[in-house]
Parts: structure tokens; sequence; C-alpha cells
């Protein structure tokens, strides 16, 4: 199957906490970043998800946050260190790529933020993404 979600990370699952209808799932991306996704716990059954597995995460560019280092005080619990290796703008909206350990982001953000955040090629940003923006597929 091929799908339009540009971010797709491969990744190890490390935990599973269930809940009645929503679960989280742990991920060890290959780059070893710890990431959480909030998926139903209907999709950790048909999925079969546990500890082991191997999966993929899966974001929408339009999900993912940029900010200019790790953020504190903050109930987002994904932040992915990375470098930007390429900005695409447009009249408002800017693509923004990230290389970080293991693979790639890609952030969809206004043009204003890059200027205010004055992100270039080259410089350090953290992709910052809620859990429940997290979807994962099986491997």
């Amino acid at each position: 199957m091929t799908l339009s979600i540009r971010n797709q990370l491969p990744g190890t699952v490390t935990t599973v906490t269930p809940g009645e209808v929503m679960a989280t799932v742990g991920i060890r991306l290959t780059g070893g970043q710890l990431l959480t996704a909030a998926i139903t716990q209907e999709a950790v059954t048909d999925l079969g998800l546990a500890p082991g597995a191997a999966v993929r995460a899966l974001v929408k560019s339009t999900e993912v946050a940029l900010a200019t280092g790790p953020v504190e005080g903050l109930s987002i619990r994904n932040q992915i260190p990375g470098t930007v290796t390429d900005i695409a703008t447009g009249g408002a909206m800017a693509a923004v790529k990230l290389a970080v350990d293991g693979g790639a982001l890609t952030a969809a953000v206004t043009k204003d933020a890059v200027d205010d955040l004055a992100l270039t090629t080259g410089s350090t940003a953290v992709a910052l993404i809620k859990s429940t923006e997290v979807s994962v597929a099986k491997a």
C-alpha cells in the first residue's frame, strides 16, 4: 500500500499500556528515539501489537510542529531533534525537511513560522508531535 503520509518512521514496540478505549504504544525508532502513539485498543488488538513487534510510526506533515530546541512544560510527549535539510516555501506555507537519527521528517508550517524561528538549511530544530497524531502500522 502506498500512502500520502510523508513521515513513516520504522521502529520496534517497547511497551503497550492498555485502556478501556485507547492505549499508548511506546516505540523505539531505528535512530534510538522514543516515540509514544495513542491509538485505539481495538487497533492494538487488530495489529497484534506487543513489545518486540516491528512497526512504522506514521505522522502527517501537517501534524508536526517545530521548535528551535527542546521544550519543557508542554504536554506534547514526542520531541525529536534534527537538522533542517530543505525548506520549500510558497506564499503562505512551507515544507521543512529534517534529518533525524534513523530517518527524516517533514513539517508543514507557515512561512511566517519559518521566518520567526529563523530556520535555514543546516539549522537545528525539534519536531513536536502529539501522541494522538501518531498512527501505527505493522512493518
